[in-house]
C-alpha cells in the first residue's frame, strides 16, 4: 500500500478558496460541508494549527489528503513558530509545486530554515556530523509528541534523514556555508560550532519568539518577571543550555490541522 500523499495549499483568502472548492469538489468535504464555506473557514482559523484538512480524497489511482492554510497564518508560524505545525514540516525536504512572488513568504521560508539550524546548534555538541545535524532538525517537528519518545517511532526520524540526505544538503548547505557561528567542512560532512556563552547567547537571541518565551517560562521563577534578554543571557552561561532549549520544545503541544 502506497503512503498517502499530503498536500498543503497556502491561500490568501481561505473563504473565497473554500467557496470555489466546495462548488467544484463538494464530496471532498465531510458532513461539515453542510455548514457552508464561512463556517469551514471559521473552523480553520480558530481551531488547531490554522489548517483545514480534507482527507481520504481519491485522486487518479491513489488516495490523498490536502490541507488549506491562510498565507498570513503560514508566515506567522514560519517566523515565530506559533504552533510549529507547518513550520516543522518545512524543516524537512518537501516538493513545492507552485509558489507565487510573495516576498514576505519567501523571506519567512528562509528564516524558518535558519531558525531550525540555530536551534539544532544549541542542542548539539561542539563538533558533529552533517547527518547528526539533520537528525536534530528533523526531530524538532516531533517535539512534544510522546510517540517519538518511546517505541519504534524513534527510528522514523533516522529513516527520514538517511533516505533524504541529498535533499537535506540541498536545503541547508547554503545556510551552513554562510553561518558565522559554524565551520562547515562540506567534503568531510562535519560541522564545528561556537559553544562559548557569547556564541550561545547570539543563537538564543535569534530563536523564534515562541521558543524564546517557552525557555523564559521554563527558567524564570514566577513573580520575578525579568525580561527575555536577561533570562537568555543566563541560559547561555548554563552548562545545560542545550538541554534547556530541548525542554523548551516540550511546551509545543502536538497541534494539528482540523480534519473530520
Amino acid at each position: 500500500m502506497n503512503n498517502m500523499l499530503d498536500f498543503v495549499f497556502a491561500v490568501d483568502d481561505p473563504l473565497s478558496w473554500h467557496k470555489i472548492n466546495m462548488q467544484k469538489n463538494k464530496k471532498h468535504y465531510s458532513v461539515l460541508r453542510f455548514m457552508g464555506p464561512k463556517q469551514i473557514t471559521n473552523i480553520q482559523n480558530n481551531y488547531g494549527a490554522g489548517v483545514y484538512y480534507n482527507t481520504l480524497v481519491p485522486c487518479e489511482s491513489q488516495t490523498i489528503k490536502y490541507g488549506v492554510v491562510s498565507t498570513k497564518t503560514l508566515i506567522e508560524d514560519l517566523v515565530h513558530w506559533k504552533t510549529l505545525y507547518i513550520a516543522g514540516r518545512l524543516h524537512k525536504p518537501v516538493k513545492i509545486l507552485i509558489q507565487n512572488e510573495n516576498g514576505k513568504l519567501q523571506a519567512a521560508l528562509v528564516k524558518n530554515l535558519k531558525s531550525a539550524v540555530t536551534a539544532a546548534f544549541l542542542m548539539l555538541p561542539e563538533s558533529f556530523t552533517e547527518e547528526e545535524l539533520y537528525i536534530q532538525i528533523a526531530a524538532i517537528s516531533y517535539s512534544g509528541d510522546f510517540r517519538m519518545i518511546i517505541g519504534e517511532d524513534r527510528s522514523k526520524i533516522l529513516n527520514i534523514v538517511k533516505a533524504n540526505m541529498p535533499h537535506f544538503q540541498k536545503l541547508y548547505s547554503t545556510i551552513l556555508q554562510d553561518s558565522s557561528q559554524a565551520v562547515y567542512k562540506q567534503h568531510q560532512g562535519k560541522i564545528e560550532i561556537d559553544k562559548s556563552p557569547e556564541g550561545q547567547f547570539a543563537q538564543l537571541m535569534s530563536l523564534p519568539r515562541t521558543l524564546q518565551q517557552q525557555i523564559t517560562y521554563l527558567v524564570d521563577p514566577p513573580g520575578k518577571n525579568r525580561d527575555v534578554e536577561e533570562i537568555l543571557l543566563q541560559v547561555s552561561q548554563d552548562p545545560d543550555c542545550g538541554l534547556i532549549v530541548q525542554q523548551g520544545f516540550c511546551y509545543f503541544l502536538p497541534s494539528s490541522g482540523f480534519e473530520l
